[in-house]
């Protein structure tokens, strides 16, 4: 089973990366809210901070979980017809969607090395489509 291509990969994270901003956002005012503008305060104490990360961490997490493991796309991933299955092509778990996530911030945090990968991998996968036994393929054209 071989991976969607590079180019279409990134630019379905593109729009996924639009909604999180959004949801980020959001849950930064909620922050704000429940902190009573302390968040906003450049001397906050570093609990807060860390907590503030944590928070944007876990609303990441979630975000990516919940569409892997309930149809395997975000909605970038719809937008170009890609599909997050396992290499027997059925549907994500919630520990493989986990794990997924976990193993996708190195390919990330490496410089992107872990996307660059697909441009040489025979099967067009990435670092964390081989660590976790998935793949994102192309869904074929609707009639």
């Amino acid at each position: 089973m071989t991976c969607a291509p590079l180019w279409r990969r990134l630019t379905a994270m593109a729009y996924d990366i639009l909604l999180l901003v959004a949801i980020w956002l959001c849950a930064t005012a909620l922050l704000m809210l429940l902190s009573g503008g302390l968040l906003a305060d450049a001397a906050r104490p570093a609990w807060l901070k860390i907590t503030e990360q944590l928070f944007l961490i876990a609303t990441t997490y979630c975000f990516f979980i919940g569409f892997w493991t309930h149809g395997g796309q975000t909605l970038g991933m719809r937008a170009w017809r890609l599909q997050l299955v396992t290499t027997t092509g059925d549907p994500v778990s919630l520990a493989v969607a986990s794990w997924r996530f976990v193993a996708a911030l190195p390919s990330i945090l490496a410089g992107g090395l872990g996307y660059l990968w697909a441009l040489i991998d025979r099967e067009r996968c990435t670092w964390h489509d081989r660590l976790t036994g998935t793949r994102v393929i192309v869904l074929p054209k609707q009639p």
